[in-house]
């Protein structure tokens, strides 16, 4: 009987990246996957979304040139349906890509459900794995709101959103997260009548106060509708009506339950390493990767400096502290100071830099690019290099990555 030295439960970032870093310095790897290679952020969550959002924010700069007479387009238009055909092909492309590498580095994977019965020993499809090392992967699922069950109908997960072939004439977002928000900004980018309901007092409540007060000012220039500090207590399927906390009723084609995910529950550990979104931690994928680098190759990171976005235009991105964590000196320059954004017409957002002495404590960008930016902040803050040195830096122009340079120059 083959003894492998890992076996790992669970096909996604965490469990493909513990399975590529253990083969690749010459370890034996079996990895179980049910479903798709890739997990919920190849087929689920990052790259599909991240696709309908691309060609979103397209259409939506085409709409904005031909208000401004820059382009003739009298009939523009878009074929949702093939758009959705792009996402799939997006999301095939990478998970054939990312299969070749599985099989190249001579990594087993095995398309069956799998349980651990013994600290060494993984059963899947009727077959007994030995494995010295054990880890588990198996990811998070959409959160399910007691009375708002998805039917995938009416009432729609992440999951099921993505199934979409034609798009709605209204819907209503229960959930103001990163899930929220970049739907929002697809459905209203493609002329979909859009209502957000977060209960929080806050759109983005995880994110700088300053951020989220942006935030809801774009919307509204964008002409979605926003309702805080309240809730989606009802939905009737047949009248298509939510009923919010507050006594409002709102009709729409779908209601978008958006309210988060939760770690799918292990039956048996036997003390294997948990990593990934069913550790109950950051549900990030990129943070994910770090867990298997660490577990595997014994490479730290500091958890306090996982950077976060947020995509769609313009991008928002933070990591470190927030405003409201502390007493921080702070800059904020707005974006409308950088030629770049003016040539891109890219002028609505900042770049705040929150510092504690000659230290970056925080940083919160809402621009476009705002991706790339963070992680400059991030090298920056995780290498402890003081703002007095980054002054030092050439930074070039025209670029958005700038605006960082003009933002420390002010302190």
């Amino acid at each position: 009987m083959t003894v492998y030295d890992y076996g790992i439960i669970g096909g996604g970032p965490a469990g493909y990246s513990a399975a590529i870093y253990a083969a690749k310095i010459g370890k034996s790897v079996v990895l179980f996957e049910k479903d798709k290679i890739g997990g919920t952020c190849l087929n689920r969550g990052c790259i599909p979304t991240k696709t309908f959002i691309h060609w979103a924010d397209l259409y939506k700069e085409f709409k904005a040139g031909v208000k401004k007479e820059l382009y003739r387009a009298p009939e523009l238009g878009f074929s949702f349906e093939k758009i959705s055909q792009e996402k799939d092909s997006v999301c095939n492309n990478m998970r054939n890509a990312l299969e070749l590498i599985l099989k190249t580095l001579k990594i087993n994977v095995i398309p069956y459900e799998a349980d651990i019965i013994a600290p060494d020993k993984i059963i899947a499809g009727s077959q007994v794995y030995v494995c010295s090392k054990i880890i588990t992967a198996i990811g998070a699922k959409p959160k399910c709101i007691k009375g708002l069950e998805f039917d995938n109908e009416f009432i729609l997960s992440s999951d099921e959103v993505l199934n979409l072939k034609s798009l709605p004439k209204k819907v209503v977002i229960l959930g103001s997260g990163a899930i929220g928000i970049e739907w929002a900004r697809i459905f209203s980018a493609f002329d979909v009548d859009t209502i957000i309901v977060e209960a929080a007092q806050n759109l983005l409540p995880i994110a700088d106060i300053e951020v989220s007060k942006r935030i809801a000012r774009i919307f509204k220039q964008s002409g979605i509708k926003v309702f805080t500090g309240c809730s989606v207590i009802s939905a009737d399927k047949t009248k298509k009506t939510v009923t919010l906390s507050n006594g409002d009723v709102l009709e729409t084609d779908i209601l978008f339950a958006a309210a988060g995910r939760v770690k799918n529950e292990i039956s048996n550990t036997y003390n294997s390493e948990i990593i990934g979104d069913c550790a109950g931690e950051i549900q990030l994928a990129h943070y994910a990767s770090c867990q298997a680098k660490k577990i595997i190759l014994g490479i730290p990171y500091n958890k306090d400096l996982i950077p976060s976005v947020v995509y769609g235009e313009p991008e928002i991105a933070w990591v470190g502290k927030r405003e409201q964590d502390g007493e921080f000196k702070k800059v904020l320059l707005p974006i409308t100071a950088l030629g770049k954004a003016q040539c891109d017409n890219a002028k609505d957002g900042f770049i705040k830099i929150l510092t504690e002495g000659d230290k970056i404590a925080g940083a919160h960008i809402i621009s476009k690019e705002a991706s790339a930016l963070i992680q400059q902040i991030v090298i920056a803050m995780q290498n402890n290099i003081p703002i007095s040195r980054l002054k030092e830096v050439c930074f070039a122009h025209p670029t958005y990555s700038e605006g960082i340079f003009e933002g420390l120059m002010r302190l």
